[in-house]
């Protein structure tokens, strides 16, 4: 009769339904480090790369533009969004994503919004990490601790993530804590590569230049929020299905924002002003490269926002780069090879990695210097 209810009981707690989040999750203390889930959370069965980048901001306000050199009337681009009002969330893997968004259809709200604690965030780089961290996620958890690799679309280089074969951790919960990490840290490199491409001369858009976003003062901050906001997800259960991922990023991201202390869309505009002339040149016109007078050319994963002086400290964000006190680098990594077009970009040896990009980025940093020292700070 015993070993009757055992099995019994066996039978009914495999057919109990996985675990569920909480409707509405709480995004982690940004201040503190990155915790770790407590319980391991079903994961997607399946899941589409995200469809290339959001449109994002040129740091400005009403920023005008030009076609071949010629204004173009009537068309500016307002880029400030309401903090208690930036729509939902929506997983960007088709280009009917981005045809919505330009045409403001979208629900999705992005653009940039100042915040006393973080700076000036863009609402499209913390989406599209946070996107990527999800997919990644996805990607690496099924092959942690087998060798293998991610191809991506190129930017300039091929873009590739070869995963390492290791003992994977007997835990199942250590298992989806690493593979969190891992996502996180490598939307985060993706991101700062992508910094790196525009800077040497890629174009999502062949013809039109994306010199003036490299390396945006803002642009690896907001980054790195998206894929800390993706981890608090991940550990809480966000990631169980598209729809909770959607509506858990919305929750958390809004939460973010009042933690990092976000201003109204009338004080965000008045920040622009502040800085125009210094940070930015409001008579420049997209796409010249410097509209931008300052840039953030730190490609590190522990960041400062760059931001103006203020009563309030600044918000120090960071991303775990070890699990178990062994570099995550051993586990997985992001490697850049020769592409067909490399631009300006010079050919690596072999291939370039993570640690290769602060060399790129202060090449760039160096040569943007002597540029305004010969030129000054004109328009195109």
């Amino acid at each position: 009769m015993k070993k009757t209810w055992l099995m019994l009981s066996l039978v009914l707690s495999a057919c109990q339904a996985p675990p569920q989040p909480e409707s509405d999750l709480k995004q982690g203390d940004l201040q503190l480090p990155a915790a770790q889930a407590k319980q391991v959370w079903p994961t997607l069965p399946s899941l589409t790369a995200p469809d290339g980048l959001r449109p994002c901001c040129a740091f400005g306000y009403e920023v005008r533009a030009k076609l071949l050199g010629i204004p173009v009337p009537f068309i500016h681009f307002n880029n400030v969004v309401d903090p208690d009002n930036t729509g939902e969330h929506h997983y960007n893997d088709s280009w009917i994503s981005m045809i919505m968004t330009l045409t403001g259809m979208n629900s999705e709200h992005d653009g940039i919004i100042y915040t006393r604690r973080g700076g000036f965030i863009d609402l499209a780089h913390v989406r599209d990490t946070a996107d990527n961290t999800l997919w990644l996620f996805n990607q690496i958890l099924p092959q942690l601790g087998h060798a293998g690799t991610i191809k991506l679309p190129d930017e300039l280089g091929q873009r590739i993530i070869r995963l390492s074969s290791f003992p994977a951790p007997d835990s199942e919960l250590d298992r989806y804590n690493l593979a969190v990490r891992l996502a996180a840290q490598l939307a985060f490199q993706l991101a700062v590569w992508h910094e790196v491409a525009q800077w040497y001369g890629y174009q999502s858009v062949p013809g039109y230049p994306e010199g003036v976003s490299a390396f945006s003062l803002e642009d690896l901050y907001s980054n790195l929020l998206g894929a800390r906001i993706a981890i608090d997800l991940l550990n809480t259960g966000g990631g169980v299905s598209m729809a909770q991922y959607q509506q858990s990023m919305a929750q958390m991201l809004a939460e973010a924002l009042k933690q990092l202390q976000a201003v109204s869309p009338k004080d965000t505009r008045f920040q622009f002003d502040m800085v125009d002339g210094k940070w930015w040149n409001s008579h420049c016109r997209l796409p010249d490269k410097f509209l931008l007078r300052m840039r953030n050319y730190s490609t590190r994963d522990r960041r400062l926002p760059t931001r103006p002086a203020d009563t309030v400290p600044e918000l120090w964000l960071t991303l775990p780069d070890r699990f178990n006190h062994q570099p995550l680098a051993d586990f997985a990594r992001l490697e850049i090879w020769q592409g067909e077009d490399m631009a300006k970009l010079p050919a690596p040896d072999l291939m370039y990695g993570y640690h290769d990009f602060a060399a790129l980025a202060q090449q760039a940093e160096k040569a943007d210097r002597q540029h305004l020292q010969r030129y000054g700070e004109q328009c195109d």
